[in-house]
Parts: structure tokens; sequence; C-alpha cells
């Protein structure tokens, strides 16, 4: 595929809505303004044993010039880099049609070039592994923007709500996921009450939202308010399993006779707690805010018939018009295969299907969010603000200066053996034999 592309000037105004899709089966990086193609190249991805990873990424970085600090100063000019682990995109004087990278996206010269001076920081790139492409969504649980954004300081005397029960006025520290191979990386990040002040859609970054399951962080930091409400000592509400945190469950399940053998937060625990507390049990699903690279907020949300798999979706708004509060909407759907493993932990008992018609809506239509949720998002939305869903939560790129970057896995191959290749099963002893019937009580 040679390369093609509309002038820098003719996107100048939407670069916020502007998506990158590199799709690895077929070599090939495109560019959408909304769901128009307005450029298109040749890639070269990575090839076998340095697989260039598959998901939801977001520009980091951008350097006209970059050498690599892994691969001997390899020269990297127009670099975009989308993780902090080493993956970017940037040029190359070596582009064949097939993979042969170390990793990173290379693209042409000139093609790179001109894609760097169309692109900004957050900009976001989905690699996938087949071609896909945004398509139009509508449906009432989506988005829409409220009218007028405030000339002043927004939700002054609205109490910010964080994962915990209970909204405190202290900063929350978020625990997060970072490689240490950031150098920015280096502490947890801290969500505060502190709101910016605005006065026009085009002086406020879009939003970045991440909607998935409650994972043992936020039920631990649940846990934890509650267990400090009750006049145990946990050391804060942390999601972190320390020493004081510990020594409180462990006082708790001894009041309640439960038993202190096996793990540290068990349902029986869980049930226990919310009971004596006389709280509901929290919803399933969990949202996170994020703008400019930084933590926003975040709360509980609902997810219905949470045994059923999400799967993993990306939507990204554009065309806003806030005096009519509408909108408009691209979604796509990503293969994304879950372990056996995660899908017990997260209490999955069926597989999502990503090809069935309408799966991005059919997904966000699960998602119950809070009035007082919608409302500050609906608020703060402008174009460019976009929501990933899945079911596996904060991945191990989504740290302190990143957007929520989601990796997906691709499912394994069936190897089907030919006739020839089959091999006659094993005789089994008779002592074999009496054993197994014995383990199942037949003999």
């Amino acid at each position: 595929m040679s390369a093609t592309m509309l002038s820098h000037a003719a996107f100048a105004e939407g670069a916020r809505t502007l998506q990158i899709i590199v799709s690895k089966d077929k070599q090939a990086l495109t560019v959408y303004d909304g769901d128009t193609v307005v450029a298109t190249s040749k890639v070269s991805t990575g090839k076998a044993g340095h697989s260039t990873p598959s998901g939801i990424f977001s520009i980091l970085e951008k350097r006209k010039y970059h050498e690599s600090n892994i691969y001997s100063n390899a020269p990297m000019p127009w670099m975009q880099r989308l993780t902090w682990s080493g993956i970017a995109l940037h040029e190359s004087s070596s582009v064949p049609n097939y993979p042969a990278s170390h990793g990173c996206v290379r693209m042409p010269g000139a093609f790179a070039k001109s894609l760097y001076q169309m692109t900004e920081r957050g900009a976001h790139v989905i690699i996938t592994d087949a071609q896909i492409a945004p398509e139009r969504i509508e449906t009432t649980n989506l988005f829409m923007p409220r009218k007028p954004l405030p000339a002043g300081p927004l939700f002054p005397d609205v109490e910010l709500r964080t994962s915990s029960i209970r909204g405190d006025s202290k900063p929350v520290e978020v625990a997060m996921n970072v490689v240490p191979d950031n150098p920015a990386a280096a502490h947890p990040a801290v969500v505060t009450d502190a709101q910016p002040a605005v006065t026009a859609d085009d002086d406020v970054a879009p939003l970045r939202i991440l909607i998935t399951r409650r994972s043992e962080r936020e039920t631990l930091m649940d846990a934890q308010v509650i267990l400090q409400d009750l006049g145990f000592e946990t050391g804060g509400a942390d999601g972190f399993a320390g020493p004081l945190t510990r020594s409180a469950i462990a006082g708790f399940k001894r009041w309640k006779s439960l038993s202190l053998k096996g793990p540290l937060v068990t349902p029986e625990f869980l049930n226990a707690l919310y009971e004596t507390a006389g709280r509901p049990q929290p919803p399933a699903g969990q949202i996170m805010v994020r703008q400019n690279f930084e933590p926003l907020f975040e709360a509980p949300v609902g997810i219905k018939d949470p045994h059923i798999a999400l799967g993993t979706h990306f939507f990204n708004v554009d065309k806003i018009e806030r005096s009519a509060e509408t909108a408009e909407w691209l979604g796509i759907t990503l293969p994304n295969q879950l372990s056996e493993a995660t899908m017990k932990r997260l209490g999955i008992i069926v597989a999502d299907d990503p090809h069935a018609p309408d799966a991005a809506t059919r997904a966000f239509e699960r998602i119950e969010i809070p009035a007082d949720i919608r409302d500050r998002i609906e608020t703060l939305m402008t174009n460019g603000t976009s929501v990933t869903i899945n079911d596996q939560g904060l991945g191990p790129e989504t740290g302190k200066g990143t957007d929520f970057v989601t990796i997906t896995h691709s499912q394994p191959p069936k190897v089907i053996e030919a006739s020839s290749s089959v091999t006659k099963p094993r005789p089994v002893r008779k002592s074999q034999a009496r054993a197994q019937y014995r383990s199942i009580g037949l003999y």
C-alpha cells in the first residue's frame, strides 16, 4: 500500500478527533477523521519474538528525532511514543510488506513526517490483529454535552466522588500498575478535589474514560473505609493490604467468628462486613476518568448481567454541539481473549462475541451510570472525549503520564493433528483403572 494523505491544514481544527488504526494482518495504517479516511500508508510491525502488542493506545510523547535506548541507539525520526516500555510509531528506511521491527510500527519517511505534523499528544492509536473501522454509534446511554460550560470553577460546592464509598475531602491515592522504564511513573497518581476552571470547549482537554469491572483494589479500598467506620485501624483507604489492614481484617473475622484461613478478602468476609455496617454491596463496575494524562475522579457503576463478558470496545466523540446538546459517537470492537483464570476471577461464565451485530452498542447499554457522575462527564466532555470498555481493568501499561491503555490478546489457534500423526493411546493398567474408578466412587 502506498502512502496517501490529505494536507495537514485540512484537519487542523479536528486534530482531537483523529484516530489512527494499525492493522497487523494488512501491515497498513489508516487515519480517520470521524469515520472518514484521510490518510493511509504501509507499515512494518513487530516480527516473531518481538510482536507489536494489539490494543488501545494514545500518543504519550513526540520527538522529531529520537534514538532507541534499547537497540544500539538506532535512529527513530518523527517518533510518537505509545507506551513507556518502548512501543512507538516512527520513520524507518526499511518498511517491507511484512512484520520486521522489534515491536515498533515503522512508517515510510515522508508519511511519518506528515503524520507527526497532524497529530498531538493524546491522539488515539488502535493496533489490531485484523482490519477494523470506526462506525457511528447511537444509543441513549451514551454521554451527550450539557450547556453551557460555566465561567467559574466547576462544581465548587460538590464533594468529589472517589472509588471509596465515602467521599473524603482528603486526596485519595490511586494504586496504578506503572512501568519502571518510565521515569515519570515513579509515584502513584493522586486524585484530588480540584476542578479545572474553564470557559469554552476549546480550552478543555478531552476526557479519557475507562469503564471496567471493579478489581480487588476497589473492593479492598471500600472494605478499608467500612472497617475504619467500625473503629478498626487500617492505615488509610489505599487499596493495599498492609500490616494494619491485614490486622483489621483478622480482627473483624475473629469478631464475627469467620475463618482466618484462606484468602484475606473472601465473599463471606465482605457479606458480613457490609451487613454489619448496614450498607448495600457496591455495584460490579467502576468508571475512571482522566484528563491531560492525570486522574480526575472515579466511582462505582452498575453492570447488567455481570456474568456475561462486556468485551473490549472503544468510543470516540466528535461534532459536539453544546447549544443543541448533541454529539456524534463512533465505536469499534476489538477481539480480546480472556483466559479461563481471568474469567473465573471476574465471575464471568459467558464469553463475549466481538463479531455480533452492534456488540459495542449492546455493551454500553449494559452500563448503569449514576446521575451525578453522568452530569459531571457531560458538563466536561469536549470533542475527542473517549470511552474504553473492557473486562480486565487497568493494564500494566497504564500509569502516571498515560491515558488508559488496554492490551488485547488474540485467541490461540487450534491445533488439528493429521490422522497420520495420531498416536494410539497407551493401555491403562488395572491398578491405574482401579485408582481412577475409586476416585469417583465406582470402585
